[in-house]
């Protein structure tokens, strides 16, 4: 029973690492999975972002573009020079430079995070793939060496349950803060994320935060929550059917052995 529990707490914890990679690699693919933009397109014309800067919907696609490549690494310098409010000038000033300079090392310490959590799965894995291997040598002496094996991947399923579950209560008290008071809830993000208030803009005099209102960050944040839940499910599914399958496969070995 002890050794069961073990085993169970570490595949728990392996999935647990496989849950922020698949968050990770959620909010990257809800942020930079259409290289046309055109999910920000349409939120440009859902908030009449064009209109309340006075730009033509393309420079806007511009801009976007750019500080997207900033963001990614792919630009040295955020600035780009666009018509906005019937004069030609760089869409981003010294504030805005600063706090997407911030954002973009955020953007960076995700990755690191993927990487990290990637290596302590693979590391928790192949302890329990170690395992199964030492206790089908080792049972071979006592006959019992198809019900370990099986019951190995069924912990796998349950540590997998768990750590959903831990990561469902989490994600669902943050969703539910967001239901009940978005601007409050993205206010506390923000406190909690930077050192610094560069993050607070004014509307009057800073044109990226009519570019980017806050119904347009709720929106992604239901995105990244959609494109979450779409890779949860798959991976549940996806284990779920492996171990039904090593039951059947179990069960009927089981019967022949009477046989």
């Amino acid at each position: 029973m002890k050794r069961n529990m073990i085993y169970t707490v570490l595949a728990a914890m392996s999935m647990f690492a496989l849950l922020i990679i698949i968050l990770v690699t959620s909010i990257q693919i809800a942020i930079y999975g259409d290289s046309e933009y055109h999910f920000y397109q349409k939120e440009y014309e859902k908030y009449t972002v064009a209109e309340a800067l006075d730009m033509k919907i393309s420079d806007l696609m511009e801009v976007t573009e750019h500080m997207m490549a900033y963001l990614d690494g792919k630009e040295e310098k955020l600035s780009v020079e666009v018509p906005v409010e019937g004069k030609m000038q760089d869409f981003f000033n010294r504030q805005d430079r600063e706090h997407m300079a911030d954002v973009q090392v955020l953007f960076h310490k995700g990755r690191i995070v993927r990487r990290f959590a990637t290596a302590v799965a693979a590391f928790l894995l192949a302890v329990l793939y170690v395992c199964k291997k030492y206790l089908k040598i080792k049972n071979q002496q006592t006959g019992e060496t198809r019900a370990k094996q099986w019951r190995l991947r069924t912990i796998l399923f349950r540590g997998y349950t768990t750590a959903l579950g831990i990561f469902a209560a989490i994600v669902a008290v943050i969703a539910a803060a967001c239901v009940r008071d978005f601007s409050a809830t993205f206010t506390l993000f923000h406190e909690l994320i930077f050192t610094n208030k560069l993050w607070l803009f004014d509307a009057g005099t800073d044109y990226m935060i009519r570019m980017l209102p806050e119904g347009f960050f709720s929106d992604m944040a239901f995105r990244i929550l959609l494109t979450f839940g779409v890779g949860v499910i798959i991976l549940w599914a996806m284990l779920f059917i492996w171990n039904c399958m090593c039951n059947r496969k179990r069960s009927y070995m089981a019967r022949t052995d009477k046989l």
